[in-house]
């Protein structure tokens, strides 16, 4: 399923960063991304995304990402090993809620992921210590995929 996944992800790379879009090579932001990911895998979306500030749910200090992904995704423990087609949920500040995604693409020395990142679309990002750091939770999408 990870090579699967990762082949999927790398279709996205160019599209341009849209805030609560989901179309290739159109736009979206990291969540329309893996939403777009999950279609390609699964077919329909497996639940209807309400529409959501680009501050997610920091006022709230409520981690709705991540109890989404826990919803539809299999959450992996921390001493599992990474494996491409992980889907990381990252905290970009230390205590903040975890509000971006990415899907890990290669792992070892060259490790990188795929994410929407605001300023330059989808893109293949060296995963460095910076990002490694943030990652808050690892997933993985669940079998079955078609």
């Amino acid at each position: 399923m990870g090579a699967r996944t990762v082949v999927a992800a790398r279709g996205w790379l160019g599209t341009p960063y849209r805030h609560q879009a989901s179309c290739k090579g159109a736009g979206c932001d990291c969540l329309g991304l893996l939403r777009g990911i999950w279609r390609e895998l699964f077919g329909g979306e497996p639940e209807a995304v309400p529409a959501y500030s680009r501050d997610w749910s920091e006022p709230a200090r409520e981690e709705a990402l991540w109890q989404a992904a826990r919803r539809h995704l299999r959450e992996k423990a921390a001493g599992e090993p990474p494996a491409p087609g992980d889907v990381l949920l990252f905290r970009m500040r230390e205590g903040s809620v975890a509000k971006h995604l990415g899907l890990q693409a290669r792992i070892g020395p060259a490790a990188s992921f795929i994410h929407a990142y605001s300023g330059h679309g989808v893109v293949e990002s060296s995963f460095s210590r910076p990002w490694a750091r943030r990652v808050a939770a690892r997933f993985e999408f669940p079998e079955g995929g078609r």
